[in-house]
């Protein structure tokens, strides 16, 4: 009998199930239990998450492998039968063993890199790509990305403990740029968190998610000679590539004119500075930011964790972060206000634009720029030609209208 799971990356896969991720091979649909330590050794052909913390940077970072994928609860882990083979369905959730005759699950067709997407209806949205490297900005290319909306840069790591140097950035962002050739690039400075902590920053004491991470470490050694050499190896590339620059973490707009005058000091020639939004206090200034910013993203899991208090590497906790809660729409729906008629310029970053059917409801509340993992766009350019901006507006008033995320799940699939 099909076990229903909740859709998470799409595309369908078959092959034997295997439930220890260290020992499985490439041939196997594989379990990650997290509440066990859980590594994959290999690329699976698909994945069955159980209890995963959806908002966690190791989750993620999974939309970027492009493997198909479900959610399951604890509850339903005892139904899979381990060996036998299985398929899965990562836009419907559906979980077949022995696994049912699968339609073509062909990717769809990438458009063409550079440009825009058109709803049913005519709107142009732009789907862009949230990238770590050079290998992910080659791929966003051949998928169609719009341009590169997010280079998380604080991936970007030298060997041992080497604190980040000028010449290192210049190398591997040079290497990235390239590879995103003939796209615009916007690159977020360093952005480190309790959980993206690298080895030349680990002596930091943790003081939790809603504590010293973004732009709130740049005062400080050694986040500070770091954060100057990425501004200064920006500078020399901006010569040759089209990139532009995002500040994380910001809350108001004195740490934004602050953090950018030093940004811009460090600057021989001008580039376009915008702010990361990423707590409700930032979100509900987004009438000053469309105005003041170069350029805006709005950080939704970040935002989600500020948002439902609710920290969102911990399991136990992911509960309250469910990207279906009507409470969560009607915020963004506040903030969409707020940008009025520039609330096409923010991108949206992060897991929600990617969940399997919340992107029409984005749209209905009237955004237009997304910022997702290379391999979901196919997908995700799909998704907007099929939808009409006016049902979208519909089905938006709706989930916010609903009493529980339970009801607004139902209306959204």
């Amino acid at each position: 009998m099909p076990i229903q799971a909740i859709p998470f990356a799409p595309g369908q896969a078959t092959g034997p199930l295997h439930g220890d991720p260290a020992t499985c091979d490439g041939d196997s649909i594989v379990i990650l239990d997290f509440g066990q330590p859980a590594q994959l050794n290999c690329r699976p052909r698909g994945l069955i998450l159980v209890d995963p913390p959806l908002l966690s940077h190791s989750v993620t970072q999974l939309l970027g492998a492009g493997i198909p994928a479900v959610i399951i609860d604890h509850h339903q882990r005892p139904l899979l039968r381990e060996g036998g083979p299985i398929g899965i369905n990562g836009e419907s959730g559906q979980i077949s063993q022995p696994p049912v005759t699968a339609s073509s699950a062909e990717v769809p067709l990438a458009p063409a890199p550079g440009g825009t997407v058109p709803t049913r209806d005519g709107h142009p949205v732009h789907l862009r790509a949230s990238v770590s490297g050079a290998d992910a900005a080659a791929t966003a290319v051949e998928c169609g990305a719009g341009a590169i909306g997010l280079v998380r840069s604080e991936y970007l790591v030298p060997p041992g403990q080497c604190i980040p140097d000028t010449r290192f950035y210049a190398d591997a962002l040079g290497a990235l740029l390239a590879a995103a050739a003939p796209l615009a690039v916007t690159v977020r400075l360093l952005d480190l968190a309790p959980d993206k902590r690298p080895a030349w920053a680990a002596s930091r004491e943790s003081t939790g998610p809603l504590g010293l991470q973004g732009c709130r470490l740049y005062g400080s050694e050694p986040v500070t000679s770091a954060f100057h050499a990425e501004v200064e190896a920006l500078d020399r590339l901006a010569r040759d590539h089209p990139l532009s620059i995002l500040i994380p973490f910001v809350t108001s707009p004195a740490e934004f004119r602050h953090w950018r005058n030093e940004v811009q000091s460090r600057l021989h020639r001008p580039i376009a500075t915008g702010v990361m939004v990423e707590s409700p206090a930032a979100a509900l200034q987004m009438d000053h930011w469309v105005e003041h910013a170069d350029l805006i993203g709005l950080g939704c899991n970040d935002l989600m964790q500020s948002l439902f208090a609710a920290d969102r590497e911990v399991p136990e906790l992911s509960s309250l972060l469910d990207p279906h809660a009507p409470v969560l729409f009607r915020f963004l729906r506040e903030v969409a206000h707020l940008a009025g008629a520039a609330a096409d310029r923010v991108q949206l970053c992060g897991l929600l634009p990617q969940v399997p059917g919340v992107l029409p409801v984005l749209l209905g509340l009237g955004y237009r720029s997304f910022s997702v993992e290379p391999p979901l766009i196919p997908w995700l350019a799909r998704r907007v030609r099929a939808t009409d901006s006016r049902e979208a507006r519909e089905l938006a008033q709706a989930v916010c209208r609903c009493p529980d995320a339970v009801k607004a799940r139902a209306l959204i699939r």
